[in-house]
C-alpha cells in the first residue's frame, strides 16, 4: 500500500531536449508536482499552504536514478512512498513509469523539509500530518 499515483502526463516535444528525450528538468518537475499532490493527501492542500497552517514541504537533497530514455508521446505515471520520517523532514521516493508498459524509467528519493512559509524555517511536523505519512512509509526490505 506505501506507493499511490501522484501525477500523470503526457510528455510533449516541448518536454525533449536537444537530444530527442525529455529533458533533465522534466523529469523533476513531475516529481515537484507528485510532492504537492502526496503532501495534499497528508493534509497540507492549497488552502492549508496560503490561508492555514502556512506549511509546505521544500526538496533539499536529491538523489536519482534514470533508468530507461522517455521521448514524446509517452503517457507517464508517478507513483510516492514515503522513505524516511524525521522530525522536520520526509524522504519521498518516486518511481515514474511507462503507462503502456508499465516499466519504471526514472527513481529519486526527495528529502524534504517542512517548511514554516512565513519564518522561511523547518518547522516540526505535525502529529496529524507524520500520523497520515506513516501509512505510506516502505518496509525497510523496499528501500
Amino acid at each position: 500500500m506505501p506507493f499511490v499515483e501522484t501525477s500523470r502526463t503526457v510528455v510533449t516535444p516541448a518536454d525533449c531536449d536537444v537530444l530527442g528525450h525529455m529533458n533533465v528538468a522534466r523529469y523533476f518537475g513531475i516529481c515537484g508536482d507528485g510532492v504537492f499532490s502526496f503532501q495534499t493527501m497528508l493534509g497540507l492542500g492549497v488552502s492549508d499552504i496560503r490561508d492555514g497552517r502556512k506549511l509546505s514541504f521544500a526538496v533539499v537533497r536529491a538523489e536519482s536514478d534514470f533508468k530507461s530514455e522517455v521521448v514524446a508521446g509517452e503517457v507517464l505515471y508517478l507513483q510516492t512512498a514515503v522513505e524516511r520520517i524525521g522530525e522536520k523532514s520526509i524522504t519521498f521516493r518516486h518511481r515514474l513509469f511507462r503507462a503502456e508498459t508499465g516499466a519504471m524509467v526514472f527513481e529519486t528519493g526527495f528529502q524534504c523539509v517542512l517548511l514554516d512559509l512565513q519564518s522561511r524555517r523547518a518547522a516540526k511536523l505535525p502529529d496529524d500530518v507524520r500520523q497520515k505519512a506513516e501509512a505510506y512509509l516502505l518496509p525497510p526490505d523496499d528501500l
